[in-house]
């Protein structure tokens, strides 16, 4: 086995959880980050679901790639099913992640359109009513924007719609 890369959009990029040796922006093309994946349990309920990130397909994204050491990869990959995996809402894809060191092939977590818990392409303001209102095991929902779009600021990631749908649920939040 060979060193692999995975690329992180959401929370595996400020808490990856895992060892890796090399770390570095990468720009991949053909897929966005969105607020697309209903959430019945960490940020939401079966009757008020709340909205996760997916990795979707068109546009762009920006965030990192993690190189990982050949002798950890297959425990890397272990823990990053056991994480991400738990629902199935995302299939393991290999993409092409532009960094400033050269263009490198990743896994990266693509959401599965089929999957039941896909909510599609939302209108700003529907996702915007169902995160400031939703909350789950794991809190509420804005909590998890205003976490994702903090620390996106915080490694000087710019994502305007993620900005513009904080602002939205921000001014519902305050009625």
């Amino acid at each position: 086995m060979t060193d692999i890369w995975v690329f992180a959009y959401g929370s595996l990029m400020w808490d990856p959880g895992f060892d890796f040796v090399e770390a570095r922006p990468g720009l991949l093309r053909g897929y966005h980050r969105a607020f697309c994946i209903r959430s019945f349990n960490y940020r939401g309920t079966p009757s008020h679901p709340g909205l996760v990130l997916g990795l979707d397909r068109g546009g762009s994204c920006r965030g990192m790639v993690f190189r990982v050491a050949a002798a950890k990869a297959q425990a890397v990959m272990d823990y990053l099913y056991a994480r991400e995996m738990t629902e199935r809402v995302y299939h393991d894809r290999r993409v092409r992640v532009l960094t400033a060191g050269g263009p490198v092939t990743a896994h990266a977590f693509v959401v599965d359109r089929a999957h039941p818990q896909y909510a599609g392409r939302l209108e700003e303001e529907t996702a915007a009513r169902q995160i400031a209102f939703s909350a789950g095991k794991r809190g509420p929902n804005r909590a998890y924007l205003e976490n994702t779009v903090r620390h996106l600021e915080a490694l000087g990631i710019a994502d305007g719609p993620l900005h513009r749908l904080l602002e939205r649920v921000e001014e519902l939040a305050r009625g």
